[in-house]
């Protein structure tokens, strides 16, 4: 930040002396020029440090709650596919071992839906500790 600081004083120092030599009519638009290029440095400096933030080269970040949004939407998913599955699993372990198949059926369900809300509740907190 030292060079950045040192090269912003000698621009104010070089636009100051330019206003002045040029007069009053120029001066506008020689500070304006001086204004335009600091607000260019800014935002270069603003886009680094939001890079360095992100950890990643400049690509948006999703807000939290739009990513627990979307991860809610893939288990909801999950679980809907598993029940419209359950309904022919169900029949045909109830066709082949009465009450016994559909109490295996559904075991791997519930197992199912469990295993997969365990691993996207680990996946979360090994993200959000990165």
């Amino acid at each position: 930040m030292q060079t950045s600081d040192s090269e912003i004083k000698k621009d104010l120092r070089a636009t100051a002396h330019t206003a002045r030599e040029l007069g009053p009519e120029y001066e506008d638009e020689v500070l304006d020029g001086f204004l335009q290029r600091l607000d260019q440095r800014l935002d270069a400096h603003i886009a680094v440090r939001v890079r360095r933030e992100l950890g990643r080269d400049g690509a948006p970040a999703q807000a939290p709650a739009a990513r627990q949004q979307q991860r809610n939407w893939g288990l909801g998913i999950f679980q809907y596919v598993s029940l419209v599955a359950a309904i022919p699993l169900s029949a045909i372990g109830a066709n082949f071992a009465q009450a016994g198949g559909l109490v295996i059926v559904w075991s791997g369900i519930v197992g199912l839906n469990f295993v997969q809300a365990r691993s996207q509740r680990y996946e979360e907190r090994h993200r959000d500790d990165r």
